[in-house]
């Protein structure tokens, strides 16, 4: 093993009576084994601690070209999984399952993962602690989702990850919403706002909830930022529309869903666009 050049080169600025060049005694044997054992042990250790993620990222991979393929693997995966391996496993078989539209069975998954993880590991807790919340939310389940998500809101408080509290805090809203909690679900929006400023959707979300509360000022500010974040979304211009008609500004809502009408003309969006646009014609007329 050669000397490090740093060592020469203190050597000889050394200052000093009778200064040496002579060599440094060679490094004993033993001390370069104990340093290459310890280098390969590190490696070692690297390479088991990456291997669960690069296993989670070739999983990932397959789930969108073969979900029943990917479901299998990971569920193979799962029950042989030693325990620092279970939380990935689990994220895959989830994944896979909700690709397969099959939500309760992916919420277990993702909770069998939360429940598998090590106790310092709140970011790891949170992250699947939302996929089942999500799971549960598709599988049209706002209680359990709202109880899930709420678990996983002080896993990621305790984990100090400012964009998962946001978007727990958006998930939860909408699970809050659906249960017809609507004071709980507007303090989630101004978490989540608060914690993902540049997020269309938590301005469309506040917006929405907002007008349904029948605060229509704090919808229309809400609805401004929306648009300015996400300028031509249809889903924002069919709110815009709809909350302008309630604040009597007819010309601003036929604006704002002639807009969808035109950018979004084959989507959803746009037949209920339309749909709007014929009862304005009709109220005009009768008027």
């Amino acid at each position: 093993m050669p000397f490090p050049v740093s060592a020469i080169f203190a050597l000889l600025l050394q200052v000093g009576p009778a200064p040496t060049l002579q060599p440094a005694s060679p490094i004993p044997d033993e001390l370069i084994e104990q340093r290459q054992l310890r280098r390969q042990s590190e490696q070692d250790r690297t390479q088991e601690q990456s291997a669960p993620d690069r296993k989670l990222a070739r999983c990932l991979a397959r789930i969108e070209a073969d979900p029943e393929g990917a479901k299998q693997a990971a569920s193979s995966w799962l029950d042989h999984a030693p325990l620092v391996q279970r939380p990935p496993a689990a994220q895959c078989l989830g994944e896979a399952l909700v690709q397969l539209g099959l939500w309760k069975e992916a919420e277990s998954a993702f909770l069998q993962g939360r429940d598998s993880t090590l106790p310092k590991a709140q970011l790891t807790r949170a992250q699947l602690g939302a996929m089942a919340g999500n799971a549960a939310l598709g599988a049209q389940d706002p209680a359990t989702a709202a109880t899930i998500l709420e678990r996983a809101q002080s896993d990621a408080n305790a984990a100090a990850n400012d964009a998962l509290i946001g978007e727990i805090a958006l998930d939860r809203a909408r699970a809050l919403v659906a249960l017809g909690h609507n004071d709980d679900a507007a303090k989630a929006l101004t978490a989540a706002r608060t914690e993902l400023p540049a997020n269309p959707q938590a301005w469309l979300l506040s917006a929405t909830l907002a007008r349904r509360m029948g605060d229509l000022t704090s919808a229309q500010t809400h609805i401004e930022q929306a648009a300015h974040l996400s300028p031509g979304d249809p889903e924002i211009g069919l709110e815009a529309g709809v909350i302008a008609v309630l604040s009597g500004r007819d010309d601003a809502a036929r604006k704002s869903w002639e807009s969808v009408v035109t950018l979004a003309p084959y989507t959803p969006f746009a037949k209920t666009a339309k749909a709007y646009l014929a009862q304005l014609d009709t109220q005009a007329v009768s008027k």
